[in-house]
């Protein structure tokens, strides 16, 4: 999750949509027939959650299998899987996002008696 300094110190975090996925606009693709590959980034986990059918962390040297494959690296507040992230995009994967906020802000945003019983997370 980008964190921007303004001139008086203070922080500004900011989505920013070429980069990050929301926690809503993931259970919309996670409840599609096309469901991204998921990776936890983190390479220990600090909470007691993850998401359903995420893959461990996988060590620096991972990469998906093909260029446009999506692929969305989440932690648990979405600072630490970005520099995941942005090394697969440099080296050429655009389709791999950061889930903005990270679990934190997933399981604060997904209410199941709003969005469902499915939320896909699960405890460790």
């Amino acid at each position: 999750m980008p964190t921007y300094t303004r001139d008086d110190g203070k922080p500004i975090v900011q989505f920013d949509a070429t980069l990050e996925i929301s926690p809503f606009a993931l259970l919309r693709r996670l409840l599609s027939d096309r469901p991204p590959i998921l990776i936890d980034g983190r390479p220990e986990p600090h909470q007691q959650w993850t998401l359903a059918g995420s893959l461990p962390y996988p060590g620096s040297d991972w990469a998906p299998a093909g260029k446009e494959q999506t692929v969305v690296v989440f932690d648990d507040h979405g600072g630490e899987a970005l520099e995941m992230v942005l090394e697969l995009r440099k080296r050429g994967y655009p389709q791999v996002y950061l889930l903005f906020g990270g679990l934190e802000l997933y399981e604060f945003s997904l209410d199941p008696e709003i969005t469902g019983q499915e939320t896909f997370l699960v405890r460790l």
